[in-house]
């Protein structure tokens, strides 16, 4: 075998400049996967740290209907107190889940006595909050001086497009106007807290208010919670939390309906399209590799009829003939992919802050080296190296001794 290799390794570099050729095409196919791999797959998980850690949470859980009607925000699909708390002693037991946080969710007209707007707000326990989206207060504008207690009640956070529409400056006061369940119409004022980032781009005008204000504002006889957001301590147990919990609350008497944050935003389509993209690259990869590795193995045993005809008739078994190109394939593989791989790598460490604006806010891309699309490419190229070795290899060891020698 080591014979094998070392004749194989040999032959490769019998022609060079198409070795170099071939070698490099495959390379830049490894390089091209394993780059947009990296970016991809950096993209998606920022993107989902933002979404998840800024806004939805990792899941959440509703009473059964509230998702099919979110669109409307509707007021009457909430926990009852006991519901409530029966799913928070429930979360407070499991040891997977970081922190958890009830919210109000509900449209209202917000004015500063010469302009009004419709405003989207989610009513919030600050501390609970904070805990359970922990990057929510880096899309408040200035200083935070407590991240646990950004929001006070009489206070309201106002989306940057909303303050400049309404030319609001932080500490004006405004009047929020709302309909109850029952449809009563009620109106406080609020002073404005800060000024917020808005991840859902111009179109947002998502709002933020003390849990305590909403209650008043909605005249609640206790907090009317529409939906328990839920982070966990590691994302990567986000599938065994969400069947977890599924057993728990998603039976057919069930009052309650779970979801995973890609159940609840339209991102999730976005990612899917990303894995696509890289399964078409990889697919592409495939493609060069077959042609590239079939196409000189064939050249190679075509220019080497006499020579396999000349060892055949020396005594060398089929077998043996068969190893050698298959090795030579191999090999061609093996070096192009290592030359790819260096390359990738180099090319992803030097690829740092790439700077892009997502919504309304600004985002800084890291890309890390993707270890599984290294090694899920390097076991790709080789495999196919073999099989598209395999026939040149198989008709070479299938030659006749007489008609290869006397081939011309």
């Amino acid at each position: 075998m080591k014979n094998l290799i070392k004749i194989a390794i040999r032959n490769l570099f019998r022609y060079k400049r198409r070795t170099i050729l071939t070698s490099s095409l495959i390379a830049f196919g490894v390089i091209l996967v394993i780059v947009f791999g990296g970016l991809a797959i950096a993209f998606k998980s920022q993107m989902i740290g933002i979404i998840t850690n800024t806004s939805l949470g990792d899941m959440q859980i509703h009473k059964k209907g509230y998702v099919e009607s979110i669109d409307n925000l509707p007021l009457n699909i909430s926990f009852t107190a006991q519901e409530l708390a029966s799913v928070e002693q429930k979360l407070k037991s499991m040891p997977e889940i970081d922190g958890y946080s009830p919210r109000i969710k509900f449209g209202a007209m917000i004015s500063n006595y010469a302009q009004t707007s419709n405003i989207r707000l989610t009513a919030i326990y600050p501390e609970m909050e904070s805990k359970t989206v922990p990057d929510l207060v880096k899309r408040i504008k200035g200083t935070v001086a407590d991240p646990a207690h950004f929001i006070k009640p009489g206070e309201i956070l106002v989306p940057e497009n909303l303050m400049k529409g309404l030319s609001l400056k932080v500490g004006d006061e405004v009047v929020l106007v709302a309909t109850n369940k029952d449809g009563s119409v009620n109106g406080i004022t609020l002073n404005i807290g800060a000024m917020m980032e808005n991840v859902l781009g111009p179109a947002g005008k998502d709002g933020y208010i003390h849990i305590n204000d909403a209650t008043q504002l909605l005249r609640m006889d206790r907090p009317d919670i529409a939906e328990i957001s839920i982070h966990l301590k590691s994302f990567d147990r986000l599938g065994d939390v969400y069947k977890q919990l599924k057993q728990e609350y998603v039976q057919p008497n069930s009052k309650f309906e779970v979801h995973t944050w890609e159940q609840l935003s339209p991102f999730a389509s976005i990612a899917r399209i990303v894995d696509l993209l890289i399964f078409v690259v990889k697919f592409i990869l495939i493609s060069i590799v077959l042609v590239s590795i079939l196409n000189i193995m064939t050249m190679s045993v075509y220019e080497r009829i006499s020579e396999i005809g000349t060892v055949a008739a020396i005594g060398t078994p089929p077998s043996k003939i068969l190893s050698l190109f298959i090795i030579e394939g191999f090999a061609m593989g093996l070096l192009s992919t290592i030359v790819g791989i260096v390359l990738s790598v180099g090319t992803l460490l030097l690829m740092t802050n790439i700077n892009f604006t997502f919504g309304q806010m600004n985002v800084t891309l890291n890309p890390s080296i993707p270890v599984g699309e290294v090694i899920s490419t390097t076991i790709i190229v080789l495999l196919i190296s073999i099989l598209a070795s395999f026939q040149p290899a198989y008709k070479a060891s299938k030659m006749e001794p007489v008609d290869a020698l006397g081939h011309t």
